[in-house]
């Protein structure tokens, strides 16, 4: 064990060594490299900062509107027909926008139903089967100036729905047998 934990504290340093090395014999200025590639992540996060603004502010707002609680009330009355529980329809709504948002409502799950309850237990496996949809969308199509998504969206929701229903189906599973 002492073996496997010794090469994987040494893989980065040689991993950075062997770029650096590489560099070198191929006679590529590394430093100044390295510095024009900081430099466009620095201008890269720059373009993307309103956005990131936008999507937070978004999250806050339906937070504090209450339009989370509406949608838990009403989508939760049809949700828990195929067993998905309404508490978490605001985690499965919020997380479509933003991770750190979702696990702020994920620790007041925890904290109302408990980490292993049957909730508690749906909730963990929702944010592990589901991804940050507009949030993805967003970043990433304006970093690579994409103009027609076409079929992501449509695709990304189907995806998230399936992770949904996985998340509820093996919950269900996992809460019903003794752990």
């Amino acid at each position: 064990m002492d073996i496997l934990l010794s090469i994987s504290n040494s893989m980065i340093p040689f991993l950075i060594l062997s770029i650096l090395v590489y560099g070198m014999l191929q006679k590529v200025r590394v430093y100044e490299t390295f510095i024009c590639g900081a430099k466009s992540g620095v201008l890269t996060a720059a373009r993307l900062l309103p956005t990131l603004v936008g999507l937070m502010a978004a999250v806050g707002v339906l937070r504090a509107s209450g339009l989370l609680d509406v949608l838990s009330r009403t989508l939760g009355r049809f949700s828990g027909m195929v067993g998905f529980p309404g508490e978490l329809v605001p985690l499965a709504v919020v997380k479509m926008f933003s991770s750190s948002a979702a696990l702020g409502l994920l620790a007041d799950i925890f904290a109302r139903f408990g980490p292993d309850s049957r909730i508690g237990l749906t909730a963990s496996l929702c944010l592990c089967c589901t991804e940050t949809i507009f949030y993805t969308m967003s970043v990433y199509f304006m970093t690579a100036k994409v103009r027609h998504s076409r079929y992501t969206l449509a695709g990304a929701l189907a995806a998230t729905l399936a992770g949904l229903v996985a998340s509820a189906y093996l919950a269900g599973i996992v809460g019903g047998s003794s752990l």
